[in-house]
């Protein structure tokens, strides 16, 4: 099963992706696509990590998403994946314009291949202003686009707010 949590900062959406994977009673594998360059960063990393079971397995990767799923789905194990914007990020502050589209389709084209499940946490960004600065506005498009497409592929897709699961598509938690 592929899962889609969104939701604002500090919604509840790593809260509510983590019991999922809990109640899943799989092994977790955790996939953090962060790369925390600062303190404030280094604090984010360090409460998520407080949060998170000592047996749950952890792979860190900022770019090569769909290699990773790859290598670690199966059908007794959880993958969860915290999550999608830094990845998206991640591959827009690099030099190469193209990466983005190639580890884009790449994560596209395998998710029908995978087996077990796999939870996915990303941050709704669509949801203010229009950005001023070309850049920010790259980077809400692309995430809109990015969730788009993963919610067309995912069975259930939820956004949190307070806390409180929404559930979009599938069945409610």
């Amino acid at each position: 099963m592929l899962q889609l949590i969104l939701g604002g900062a500090r919604s509840g959406k790593s809260r509510l992706a983590e019991r999922l994977a809990s109640d899943s009673a799989l092994p977790v594998i955790y996939i953090a696509t962060s790369q925390p360059l600062d303190g404030e960063m280094n604090q984010r990393v360090a409460l998520h990590r407080q949060r998170r079971p000592d047996h749950w397995g952890l792979i860190e990767e900022p770019l090569e998403l769909a290699r990773v799923l790859q290598q670690n789905a199966a059908a007794d194990r959880c993958l969860l994946v915290d999550c999608l914007t830094l990845w998206l990020t991640n591959l827009l502050m690099l030099d190469d314009a193209n990466r983005l589209a190639v580890e884009r389709d790449q994560l596209l084209d395998t998710l029908a291949t995978l087996p077990g499940e796999i939870i996915f946490v990303s941050n709704e960004t669509g949801l203010g202003v229009v950005p001023l600065g070309e850049l920010t506005r790259r980077y809400v498009d692309e995430a809109g686009w990015l969730h788009q497409a993963l919610a067309e592929r995912c069975q259930r897709v939820v956004l949190t707010v307070a806390g409180l699961p929404l559930t979009l598509k599938g069945t409610a938690l």
